[in-house]
C-alpha cells in the first residue's frame, strides 16, 4: 500500500512517499480502506519527534483520524460489514497512522460515518470532536447558564468546542483573529474577542471554564486565564507541554485545573455523528489535499492560520 512515512525526526520535508505492507487485521480489530486522512498539530509534533512519537521505533506513519471503507471485520454478524462507510482513530503511535491506504484499528476505534459528510470532511472529525467533547462535556459538564471561555476558537477542536458547549446551553466566549469572528458567532459564541488588538483577561471575569487549545506557550494564554475564572473555576489544558506548574498554579490561585488527553470512542463518535446529521454540530475542513502534498498540509498547518481542519485525500472511493 501506499503511505507517508518519516524515515526520523525533522520537518515538513522529511514526509516521504513509500510503498508499505498492507495492515494485518487481528482480533477484534477492522481493516479499513482510506479515503481521506485528518492532519493534526499533534502529527507535527510527533513528526518531529516530540509529542507522541513512537521513540526509537522508526520509519513512522502519522495520522489519527480517517474516513473509508471496511475492508474485513472480526466476525460474520459483526455490526459494520465490508462496503460501510465509517470514520474513527488509529491506535497511533501502537500501531501505523492514517496517512495510508489501510488500516487496522480496535474495533471501538469506528463508527459509521454520517452520510451527509464527504470523506474529508468526515476524516477532520474524530479527533477533534472527541477532544472538544471530552473537554467541554465530561469534564467541564457544559450546561445552560455556565459561562465558557474556548481559546482558539476557529481551530480544529476549537470550533467544534464552540458548538457543543453552546449546544448545551452554555454562554460562550472564544478567541480568534477578526476573520474568523462572525464565522464563530454563526457557530454558538456569544461574543469573540480579537486576540490580535485585546487582553481578553481585561474583559471578563468570573467565568466558570477555560477550555485552552493555546497553552503557555504563546503568550502565557494559560497561565492569563487563572485570572478570567471565580474562584473554584475550571480550566483544561488541551497541550500536554508548555506549563509545568499549571496545578499547582490553578490551586494557589484557588482555581481547579487539569489536562486533557482524548481516547477513541465508537459510542460517542456516533452520538457525534448524530449531531452533524441533524445541522446541530457542523464541521469545517479548510483545505483538502492529495496525500502526496502531506508535507504543504504540515507546513499550512504549523503557519497556525488554518479554519477548522486539513484533510488528505488518500484513494478514491
Amino acid at each position: 500500500m501506499r503511505a507517508m512515512a518519516v524515515a526520523s525526526p525533522g520537518g515538513p520535508e522529511s514526509l516521504r512517499l513509500v510503498e508499505m505492507p498492507t495492515p494485518t487485521r487481528v482480533g477484534h480489530e477492522v481493516l479499513v480502506r482510506v479515503v481521506a486522512a485528518g492532519v493534526n498539530p499533534v502529527d507535527a509534533k510527533s513528526r518531529a519527534g516530540a509529542g507522541v512519537s513512537p521513540g526509537s521505533d522508526w520509519p513512522m506513519v502519522p495520522g489519527y483520524d480517517f474516513s473509508g471503507v471496511v475492508v474485513q471485520t472480526p466476525y460474520e454478524a459483526f455490526p459494520l460489514s465490508p462496503g460501510d462507510e465509517v470514520f474513527g482513530m488509529t491506535a497511533f503511535p501502537r500501531t501505523g497512522g492514517s496517512y495510508a491506504e489501510y488500516v487496522s484499528v480496535p474495533a471501538f476505534s469506528v463508527a459509521r460515518k454520517p452520510s451527509v459528510l464527504s470523506h474529508a470532511e468526515a476524516a477532520a472529525v474524530p479527533l477533534a470532536a472527541l477532544t472538544a467533547w471530552g473537554a467541554v462535556v465530561d469534564l467541564a459538564k457544559a450546561h445552560e447558564g455556565q459561562k465558557v471561555l474556548i481559546h482558539a476558537g476557529a481551530g480544529g477542536v476549537g470550533h467544534l468546542a464552540v458548538q457543543i458547549a453552546a449546544y448545551f446551553g452554555a454562554e460562550v466566549v472564544t478567541t480568534a483573529s477578526p476573520k474568523n469572528a462572525e464565522w464563530l458567532l454563526e457557530l454558538g459564541a456569544s461574543r469573540v474577542i480579537d486576540y490580535t488588538t485585546t487582553e481578553f483577561e481585561d474583559e471578563l471575569a468570573d467565568l466558570d471554564v477555560v477550555i485552552d487549545g493555546v497553552g503557555n506557550a504563546k503568550h502565557s494564554t494559560g497561565s492569563r486565564s487563572l485570572q478570567v475564572l471565580r474562584p473554584g473555576g475550571l480550566i483544561v489544558s488541551l497541550p500536554s507541554a508548555g506549563w509545568p506548574t499549571m496545578i499547582e498554579d490553578a490551586a494557589a490561585a484557588g482555581m481547579r485545573a487539569t489536562h486533557y488527553f482524548v481516547q477513541p470512542d465508537a459510542g460517542t463518535l456516533s452520538v457525534i455523528a448524530r449531531l452533524i446529521t441533524s445541522g446541530d454540530v457542523r464541521v469545517t475542513a479548510d483545505t483538502v489535499l492529495p496525500l502526496e502534498e502531506a508535507e504543504r498540509a504540515h507546513i499550512l498547518m504549523e503557519s497556525g492560520h488554518v479554519r477548522g481542519k486539513i484533510a488528505l485525500k488518500v484513494s478514491d472511493y
